[in-house]
């Protein structure tokens, strides 16, 4: 198979005389693939209807003549001036009622048909015209979908949303609970978009909000995704998403369509104030992506340099670049592109640096992507196609996450940072880990699967949950799990819901702790008894309903109160942790829960991350130095280790940031 390297390129920024040395630097770099055009939508319709391909035919063959292939983006992410001034009803309307006007990217209302049909014509244009050419391999649609639209034409394809889910007013009235507040609605044409209001809007309308949002840009994906199918057959289709951290798409629906996940992934950021880079972000992000689809991914956007708009982050340290490459490799990617190839003199993004500085010479960050490209002309093609086994998984629902943007329950909590305190611990003991969503059925392949705060719970999730832990699986579950009905409800039993036959307890009581509140969970069992942990935001008061405490509080009005209890359930397990806190307290859950079910990691030193991959019977490992120091690495059978082409074993020094890639004998 082919492993693609390369960068996302910008001919339309240089000079044409400049072309030339940027294709053979790439191809020095053993680049063998870019990304073009995802921005270029004036330069390839200059006018209404009006199409101008021959320069990114020209850019294409060029580079094709260096050995490089082409990912051509769609660009409806960046519209042109004549397109929005033509209608400024294309615009879309923020949360506060105001329009957006001309001078950013993706400013475009999602609902617009006008927009939507400029967009399939420059779509369709583009299909046609590359439908046959051999070096345009994939299409990327759009751009990093995607902003909320509050406008009155999304306003209207809610309500119509509605109606097609709920069929009727008296259905929507009853999920909702609209007699509260007096806020029954008698026509369709009564129900508002989520703009701002004097408090809040009723949590049914929340939720349906941003699922309609979600939907709409799942929508607008699939007329481009039609139209290149059906005009361009045989290219591959794909979409730069964000990673974990990007909340407001399902991007399990999104990825649905694709024939491959890719993503855009930036550590040293300027909108950050932190100096370390927490490469465990970084692997969560890689781990949700590759599980989108269950097949190896692409980084489509890979830092090569310090980003900023108006102020400048810090710049990647030397070794970095590559060894954030590889730890994306490691997790399943088979396609790397650095963003970008050069820094461009102008424009918003003036100093989000690419591989070249603005001058276009090579530089230290260049040398150390002809390194990787050099060493990935080894043994790129032979660890492509392979993945990640993964023997646990995180359960990331999308309804949970949208209702907590709205409720929090604690303003210190944050979805995505609980699901990564919990991810965080089984990252540093190198275990694998699939994130899959409420519609993954075949749960019998994991050991562990973990749900982080199942705020809203369907039954049948609840069902698919318990069938897995009768079988034999085990079940980590989280405060405030099965709080809510798909309408964004609360229910009417004890909690955790739908969930308490299975973890056998009930939560007789639950706080919610202040930012100077403080207490204690002290364990109760086998190596770990007598272990703290402090938590925070929540804890709940756990009544054994069957289950065996494992856990309690320390402090307050809860000491002495059962925090943590497992339950046996059929031929499987289940945890109910009634708590939330940051990794060290999931650390020491951890340290007694997997060896109880038989999940085993990869040693290894602190801040050396292992990842393997595996394909028909041969297995990859990559160890990757992540921290500024040496760090000695035992291994115990004889490898291939494939950057240098020597067979090794026994203890070995790793340098600061660097990597090997073993192939197992």
């Amino acid at each position: 198979m082919t492993f693609y390297y390369g960068a996302d390129y910008y001919p339309e920024h240089w000079p044409h005389e400049r072309w030339n040395t940027d294709a053979k630097m790439m191809q020095a770099a053993g680049f063998n693939v870019v990304r073009m055009a995802e921005f270029a939508w004036v330069k390839l319709e200059p006018k209404p209807g009006e199409f101008d391909f021959a320069w990114l035919d020209e850019a294409i063959d060029l580079l094709a003549a260096h050995g490089i292939k082409t990912v051509l983006g769609t660009p409806t992410a960046s519209p042109p001036a004549w397109l929005m001034m033509a209608d400024e009803t294309q615009f879309l309307v923020r949360e506060d009622g105001v329009r957006s006007t001309y001078g950013a990217r993706r400013e475009y209302c999602p609902t617009h048909e006008a927009y939507r049909a400029a967009s399939d014509r420059i779509v369709a244009a583009m299909a046609e015209h590359y439908a046959d050419h051999p070096h345009v391999i994939a299409f990327q649609t759009d751009n990093e979908f995607g902003d909320n639209c509050f406008c009155d034409l999304c306003r209207a394809a809610f309500q119509r949303w509605l109606q097609d889910k709920y069929g009727s007013l008296d259905a929507l009235n009853e999920a909702w609970g609209t007699i509260f507040w007096s806020h029954t609605y008698q026509k369709w044409e009564e129900i508002p978009a989520m703009r701002n209001t004097a408090i809040a809007h009723n949590p049914g309308l929340q939720l349906d909000w941003k699922r309609f949002m979600s939907d709409t840009y799942v929508d607008f994906q699939q007329r481009q995704i039609d139209i290149l199918r059906a005009k361009a057959p045989g290219k591959l289709i794909t979409h730069n998403l964000m990673g974990f951290g990007y909340d407001k798409i399902n991007y399990f629906d999104l990825t649905a369509p694709l024939d491959f996940t890719a993503w855009d992934n930036y550590l040293r950021v300027f909108w950050s104030d932190k100096s370390e880079v927490d490469v465990s972000h970084m692997a969560l992000g890689h781990d949700t992506m590759r599980s989108t689809k269950q097949a190896p991914f692409w980084v489509m956007e890979q830092q090569s340099g310090p980003t900023g708009w108006s102020t400048i982050a810090e710049a990647p340290r030397p070794g970095e670049l590559r060894a954030w490459a590889y730890q994306g490799i490691a997790h399943g990617a088979d396609g790397m592109v650095f963003f970008r190839w050069r820094s461009c003199r102008f424009g918003t993004e003036e100093y989000w640096h690419g591989v070249l500085d603005h001058h276009g010479e090579a530089t230290r960050r260049y040398h150390e992507v002809v390194q990787m490209g050099q060493e990935l002309a080894q043994f790129g093609g032979l660890v492509a196609g392979s993945m990640p086994v993964a023997e646990t998984a995180m359960l990331l629902s999308y309804d949970a996450r949208f209702g907590f943007q709205s409720q929090p329950n604690n303003p210190q909590f944050h979805y995505n940072q609980h699901f990564y305190d919990l991810y965080r611990g089984l990252w540093q003991r190198n275990v694998a880990v699939d994130i899959v969503s409420e519609q993954e059925q075949h749960l019998s392949q994991y050991k562990l699967v973990i749900v982080p705060a199942l705020y809203v719970l369907s039954e049948q999730t609840a069902h698919t949950l318990a069938e897995y832990v009768r079988a034999g699986g085990a079940l980590l579950v989280t405060a405030r799990s099965g709080v809510k009905g798909l309408a964004n409800e609360v229910v009417d039993t004890r909690l955790p819901g739908l969930l308490r036959e299975v973890c056998g307890v009930r939560v007789e009581e639950y706080d919610s702790m202040k930012p100077d509140q403080h207490n204690r969970v002290i364990f109760d069992v086998d190596a770990i008894k007598g272990k703290e942990a402090e938590l925070r935001v929540w804890a709940e008061w756990l009544e054994p309903e069957g289950a065996q405490s494992i856990a309690h509080y320390s402090e307050d009005y809860l000491a002495g109160q059962s925090a943590i209890t497992i339950n046996e359930f059929g031929a499987g397990k289940a945890v109910y942790a009634g708590v939330w806190g940051d990794s060290e307290l999931f650390d020491t859950l951890y340290e007694w829960l997997l060896p109880q079910i038989g999940v085993e990691g990869i040693a290894a030193p602190q801040g050396v991350e292992v990842v393997q991959r595996k394909q028909g019977g041969q297995t990859f490992s990559f160890v990757i130095n992540h921290s500024q120091e040496a760090r000695h690495f035992i291994i115990g059978e004889e490898m291939q280790e494939l950057i240098s082409g020597k067979a090794i074993k026994g203890e070995i020094i790793l340098p600061p940031l660097e990597v090997l890639v073993l192939q197992h004998n």
